[in-house]
């Protein structure tokens, strides 16, 4: 029986990868010796994110690259997959997890909401286009989208954030029949309540709900993603839902 999958060498875009999740997943596959690129909107995140991640990367052998993209426009996507030719030579894996949080659609101005969809669902489909372009022709690959718990648990206040997290998975769900025969896998981490800077409670509030088991760190899903992204070849996670222990659902 084959093991797990080694993330050495591993060429690896994460989108989104300056803060939250994305962050706390380059850092991991980083310092696990995988050949890690990602970007942002903010330099700032990113020169910080990528700093942090090269300390894991020299630990464990990986190494990290950053760049600014703003994965909702067409000329962010051709940006990205431009630097993934030049950087990375060709892509193993994709983690995608750029996304926005947003509030209810009559709450929103219209560019506004229509963003948060460029960003969420737009940008995922545009990245996993261009990596499965490329996996193809390389003879397989992964691809992992962070989606969430949004869609099944509809909470007041998430109708833009969960139709476009909805989305996500409606796509994953089909993608995969449609790639089944190019060995590239095709897996959904649906996260419950996460401390990230999307959260809108302070610091303190975060801190409480992760002491009181309602809330989890970043790392915990990034755990989660190099767990799915490591099992051997024969092995496709499909969906892996993961929440605090005591996850409020409404």
């Amino acid at each position: 029986m084959s093991g797990p999958i080694d993330m050495r060498g591993k060429r690896i875009l994460v989108t989104g990868g300056t803060t939250g999740i994305g962050r706390a997943t380059v850092r991991m596959l980083a310092q696990r010796g995988a050949r890690v690129l990602t970007f942002g909107r903010s330099r700032e995140d990113l020169d910080d994110a990528v700093a942090q991640a090269a300390q894991a990367a020299d630990e464990g052998g990986g190494s990290i690259d950053g760049f600014t993209a703003d994965v909702a426009t067409r000329e962010g996507t051709d940006r990205i997959f431009e630097q993934v030719d030049a950087s990375l030579g060709g892509i193993d894996m994709l983690v995608a997890c750029a996304a926005l949080g947003a509030h209810p659609v009559h709450e929103m101005e219209e560019d506004a909401w229509r963003y948060v969809v460029e960003t969420n669902l737009v940008g995922y489909i545009a990245c996993t286009r261009g990596a499965v372009l490329r996996m193809d022709a390389q003879g397989g690959g992964r691809v992992l989208l962070v989606s969430s718990i949004s869609p099944e648990i509809k909470a007041e206040g998430e109708s833009v954030y969960a139709a476009t997290k909805a989305g996500i998975e409606a796509f994953a769900t089909t993608l995969r029949k449609e790639i089944a025969d190019k060995n590239i896998t095709v897996s959904v981490i649906q996260p419950g309540s996460v401390s990230t800077p999307m959260q809108e409670c302070s610091d303190e509030d975060k801190a409480e709900a992760i002491a009181n088991h309602e809330m989890l760190h970043a790392e915990d899903v990034a755990e989660t993603i190099v767990f799915a992204l490591s099992r051997p070849e024969h092995v496709d996670i499909v969906n892996l839902r993961v929440e605090p222990r005591l996850q409020k659902t409404s």
